[in-house]
């Protein structure tokens, strides 16, 4: 029997242990190259995982793999990623053609999110760069650089209400993060059971809601078909001309045309992204010109030491080889296509088994 082949496409464990394991286990392991961290495209992964029976990495750009690339392989049982999102990978046609998706759900990724979306709340709400851009300017104490006090105090100030749509693991970190703050928090979650909005001591109510009281709005959604656009031209009327918005989730969540129209009517105070429709942005990109009312941060808010990727290792690793002895992994995303893999591969390993 010839051996499975396991292609790593972005390849991220430096120490090659986790490349080791495999070849231990009687994989072929077939590495790409680490600069392609930032996107393999299509055609360049086809080229190398040509005949694999899993693969293994990070981000596929500028489109996602589907079904004409999937019909390409006869044999492949798992695409496992380092990454928590899955959007590069065609899900339907994956799932329809019995092939498991996994993402890799560590805490360094997620964790490294909810305090990204604290730092921006902070940065936007206290003025940190305009100030800093003032003083730069040979200026100094100016009314017009005045903060918001975010907490409740005893004098009666009520606070701010924050906004957070998607109580998941970002969502419910950031709740858990402001909960010494003595704010009101708003969730918006139509997937989540209410013992979920009580353990993060959030109010549960619908999105209209949340937008027309909230002071800040958070999004930590997972990019579908429906939170496609989910912020767009009539949410934004809806929120407070002195609310801000932040997404730390997926750019194609909102409408950027309708936020850039937003901020330059004034019609909202500012905006922190970490993620865009397009990535990186076009030069003539309207976002790039809103000064100090937008942060911009390119896809990064996890990004943070020590690493990011590296917790997902044995996640994916794991993963592949659970896949590669006829089991079942932990993680799968598309777990309809849980019953047809079954079918295809359960059962029938295709390397060494632990006693």
């Amino acid at each position: 029997m010839s051996k499975p082949k396991v292609c790593v496409y972005v390849p991220v464990d430096s120490s090659g242990d986790s490349h080791r394991q495999m070849e231990q286990a009687g994989c072929d392991v077939v590495l790409g190259k680490t600069s392609w961290r930032t996107g393999i495209d299509r055609d360049t992964l086809l080229e190398l995982s040509y005949g694999a029976d899993a693969l293994i990495g990070a981000t596929i750009k500028p489109q996602p793999i589907g079904r004409d690339f999937f019909e390409q392989f006869s044999q492949l049982r798992i695409i496992a990623k380092y990454t928590i999102g899955v959007e590069d990978i065609d899900l339907s046609a994956a799932t329809e053609l019995g092939i498991l998706v996994t993402h890799s759900p560590t805490e360094a990724n997620w964790g490294g999110v909810a305090e990204g979306t604290i730092a921006f709340m902070l940065a936007l709400l206290k003025r940190i760069y305009a100030r800093d851009h003032h003083v730069k300017n040979r200026g100094w104490r100016d009314s017009k650089l005045m903060g918001t006090y975010i907490g409740q105090r005893q004098d009666g100030y009520s606070g701010l209400t924050i906004g957070i749509v998607g109580l998941g693991r970002c969502g419910s970190r950031v709740a858990e993060l402001l909960a010494p703050w003595r704010v009101r928090l708003l969730a918006c979650d139509p997937y989540l059971e209410e013992k979920q909005f009580t353990h993060c001591g959030a109010e549960r109510v619908d999105l209209k809601y949340l937008l027309k009281e909230s002071d800040v709005v958070t999004l930590h959604v997972t990019l579908t078909e429906e939170t496609k656009k989910l912020i767009g031209s009539s949410e934004l009327s809806c929120m407070k001309s002195s609310a801000i918005l932040i997404n730390a989730c997926r750019g194609k969540v909102v409408d950027l045309d309708a936020l850039c129209d937003a901020l330059d009517n004034r019609e909202l105070a500012g905006a922190a992204l970490d993620v865009l429709p397009e990535e990186p942005p076009p030069k003539n990109s309207r976002i790039l010109n809103m000064g100090d009312k937008v942060i911009l941060c390119p896809h990064m808010i996890s990004a943070n030491s020590p690493g990011t990727l590296q917790p997902a290792i044995p996640f994916a690793t794991n993963a592949a080889l659970a896949a590669l002895k006829g089991e079942v992994p932990d993680h799968v995303y598309n777990v309809d296509a849980i019953p047809r893999w079954l079918e295809r591969f359960g059962d029938k390993s295709l390397i060494y088994r632990s006693s």
